[in-house]
C-alpha cells in the first residue's frame, strides 16, 4: 500500500439526480475511493465502497481508479489520468504533499482515510458537515443531459463536474499483486469532465452523454469542500 499524509482535493466530481427539495434535505455525503486492481490492500476497499452503494441512501459513493499502479504487474482497464489528477489536487490542498496513496477514501473533499477502515471512514461520514441546500438536478434527455443548479449561497466559487460512472465490473485479474482474484468493483468512474464556475446564480446546461451507465454531479468548493451533490439514474436500455 502506498501512503502519504493525504486529505484534499482541487477538483470537482460530477452527480445529479433528484433536487433536494428544502434547506433541511441534506444531498448524500460523497465518498471517493481512491484505488486500482493492481494494488492488495484495495480489494477489501472495494467492497467496503460496494457496501456503502447497497445500504446507504445518504452515500455517494464512487471509486476512481488511478494510474501509477499500471506498471506494476496489472495495468487497470479501468484507470484513468484524471483520476490521478484529483487525487494528487487533494493531496496538495489538504496536506500540502504530493504523495499519493491507495486505498484511499476522501469524504466530502474535506477529510480521508485508509479506504479499508471502516471505523474511520464511517465516523467522517457521521461528521460531514451541513452546508445550505443548493438545489440541483440532472435529467436524461435523449442522447445528453439537463443539467440545473439554483441559485443560493456562494461564499466561494465553485466548480461544476460531471461524473459518469458504471455501477458494477467483475475483474479476474491476471497479473500482479491481486494475480488470481476475481474483484468486484462498484461506482467504477469512467469520466469525469469540468462544466464550468458556479458563483451563487442559477445555471442549466445541456450536455451530451459522458461515458458511464449512470451520472453524476457535484458543485465544489476551490478548497475541495463538496458543496452539493446529485445523481441521475442509469441509462435505458438500448
Amino acid at each position: 500500500m502506498r501512503r502519504s499524509l493525504l486529505t484534499g482535493v482541487a477538483m470537482l466530481l460530477a452527480a445529479t439526480a433528484p433536487a433536494w427539495a428544502g434547506s433541511d434535505t441534506r444531498p448524500p455525503v460523497v465518498v471517493e475511493l481512491f484505488t486500482s486492481e493492481g494494488c492488495s490492500s484495495c480489494p477489501a476497499a472495494d467492497a467496503f465502497l460496494g457496501e456503502l452503494a447497497r445500504t446507504r441512501a445518504d452515500v455517494l459513493p464512487l471509486a476512481f481508479h488511478i494510474t501509477y499502479w499500471d506498471n506494476l504487474g496489472w495495468p487497470d482497464p479501468f484507470a484513468l489520468p484524471a483520476a490521478t489528477e484529483r487525487q494528487r489536487a487533494y493531496a496538495a490542498l489538504l496536506s500540502g504533499s504530493p504523495g499519493v496513496y491507495t486505498p484511499q477514501m476522501v469524504i466530502d473533499g474535506h477529510t480521508d482515510a485508509v479506504g479499508s477502515d471502516r471505523a474511520a471512514v464511517l465516523a467522517a461520514i457521521s461528521a460531514a458537515p451541513r452546508l445550505p441546500a443548493v438545489p440541483m438536478t440532472l435529467a436524461r434527455r435523449g442522447d445528453g443531459l439537463a443539467l440545473t443548479v439554483g441559485a443560493g449561497p456562494a461564499p466561494r466559487p465553485a466548480r461544476v463536474v460531471l461524473l459518469g460512472y458504471d455501477r458494477q465490473h467483475v475483474t479476474t485479474v491476471a497479473r500482479g499483486e491481486n494475480a488470481g482474484r476475481r474483484l468486484t468493483e462498484s461506482n467504477v468512474v469512467r469520466s469525469i469532465t469540468a462544466l464550468g464556475e458556479w458563483r451563487g446564480e442559477a445555471l442549466s446546461r445541456q450536455v451530451k452523454l459522458p461515458a458511464g451507465e449512470a451520472y453524476a454531479v457535484l458543485l465544489q468548493a476551490e478548497d475541495g469542500q463538496i458543496i452539493a451533490s446529485a445523481v441521475a439514474g442509469a441509462s435505458p436500455a438500448s
